[in-house]
C-alpha cells in the first residue's frame, strides 16, 4: 500500500522538538503594567487574577521581578483619579506614566518602555480624545496625542504605541517626535484595533470605560477582514514601525493577512478578556493553564506575529525557564 508515513517526524520529544515550526521564546514578550497614584497600593484586579495595579513607591519591586525572568519590555498604562475633558494627565511632564519611566529607565536602562500613547484612561468621559458635539474630535485629538508622546519620549520612552485610532494619529506623531528631535524613537502603532467585547476586564483595570456610547466610530468593526490591510497599509506610510493587531486570539486569521501584507515587525495584544476566561476556567479546574496558555500563543506565533504583549509574560517566562 502506498501512502505518506508523516507520523516518522513526530516519534519522541527529541524527534518533534527537532522540526518544531515556531517557538516561544521570553524575547517576543511584552508585559503590560498597571501604575496607580497613591502609596503602598498593589490591588489586584478582581476580573484578571495576578493582574495588579501598582503604585510608584512599589514599582521597583515589581519591575525587579519581570526583569530576572528575562523579559525584555514593559508597557506602562496610568489608573489616575484626577481627570478631565482633554486628558491633560496624559500629557504632563509629571504625568504617572512619565514618572514611572524615568524610574524604571533610571535603574533598569536596558528594559524597554512601551509607552501607551491614549486619553481614555485621563478623559473624563472615558473616551480616546477631545469630544466636540457629543463626538470625539479626531483633528484635535491628534493635536493633544501629539504632545502626549513627545513628554513620554521626553521621560525616556523607547517606543511610542498610539492605542486611539484616530485617523492620522501615526503621522502626526511622527511629525512631533521629529520636531523635538527625537526622531530614533520608533512607533508600534495599534494599527488594527477592533471594536471589541474582550476589552471589558482592562477598563476595570485602568478605570477607562465610556461615560456615554461607545467606541465603534473609531474602532474597527470585528466583521471586517479587508479594512485591516488599509489600516496597517496608511499607519506604514505614515511612518509607524510596528504594526498591532489587537484583540490576538478571534483574529488570528487579520493577524496572518496583515503578516502577508506588511515588512514591519507584527505584535499580537493578547488581551485582557482573553486572560480573564483562561484565569477563570483554570482556577476552576476546567483546564491545564500551562498547556492552554502555550497553545494559544503559539497560535499567535504561527498566524505570523513577532511580537506578544500578554499578561501571561510572567508565567510563560517562568514555565520557559523550569522546562530549561
Amino acid at each position: 500500500m502506498d501512502f505518506k508515513r508523516h507520523r516518522k517526524l513526530r516519534s519522541s520529544a527529541s524527534m518533534r522538538s527537532l522540526v518544531r515550526e515556531n517557538h516561544l521564546r521570553v524575547d517576543d514578550f511584552i508585559y503590560p503594567m498597571f501604575v496607580i497614584e497613591g502609596n503602598n497600593i498593589r490591588n489586584e484586579v478582581p476580573s484578571m487574577p495576578g493582574v495588579y495595579q501598582v503604585s510608584m513607591d512599589l514599582l521597583l519591586g515589581e519591575i525587579k521581578e519581570v526583569y530576572e525572568l528575562g523579559i525584555k519590555a514593559v508597557m506602562f498604562f496610568g489608573v489616575v483619579t484626577a481627570k478631565d475633558e482633554i486628558g491633560t494627565g496624559a500629557f504632563i511632564d509629571d504625568g504617572i506614566v512619565q514618572k514611572a519611566t524615568r524610574l524604571v529607565k533610571e535603574k533598569y536602562p536596558d528594559l524597554l518602555v512601551v509607552a501607551d500613547t491614549c486619553l481614555c484612561e485621563y478623559t473624563d468621559h472615558g473616551h480616546c480624545g477631545v469630544i466636540h458635539n457629543h463626538d470625539v474630535d479626531n483633528d484635535e485629538s491628534l493635536k493633544v496625542l501629539a504632545k502626549t508622546a513627545v513628554s513620554q519620549a521626553k521621560a525616556g520612552a523607547d517606543i511610542i504605541a498610539p492605542s486611539n485610532m484616530m485617523d492620522g494619529f501615526v503621522v502626526a506623531i511622527r511629525q512631533a517626535l521629529d520636531e523635538a528631535g527625537f526622531e530614533s524613537i520608533p512607533i508600534m502603532s495599534y494599527a488594527v484595533k477592533y471594536a471589541s467585547a474582550f476589552y471589558g476586564p482592562f477598563r476595570d483595570a485602568a478605570d477607562s470605560a465610556p461615560q456615554f456610547g461607545d467606541r465603534k466610530t473609531y474602532q474597527m468593526d470585528p466583521a471586517n477582514r479587508l479594512e485591516a490591510i488599509r489600516e496597517a497599509e496608511s499607519d506604514i506610510e505614515e511612518g509607524a514601525d510596528f504594526i498591532m493587531v489587537k484583540p490576538a486570539l478571534s483574529f488570528l486569521d487579520i493577524i496572518r493577512d496583515v503578516r502577508n501584507h506588511v515588512n514591519v515587525p507584527v505584535v499580537a495584544y493578547n488581551v485582557s478578556g482573553e486572560y480573564a476566561m483562561i484565569k477563570a476556567a483554570a482556577q476552576n479546574g476546567w483546564i491545564d493553564e500551562e498547556k492552554i496558555v502555550m497553545e494559544m500563543l503559539t497560535s499567535m506565533k504561527r498566524a505570523g506575529a513577532d511580537i506578544i504583549l500578554t499578561y501571561f509574560a510572567k508565567d510563560v517566562a517562568t514555565w520557559l525557564k523550569e522546562d530549561k
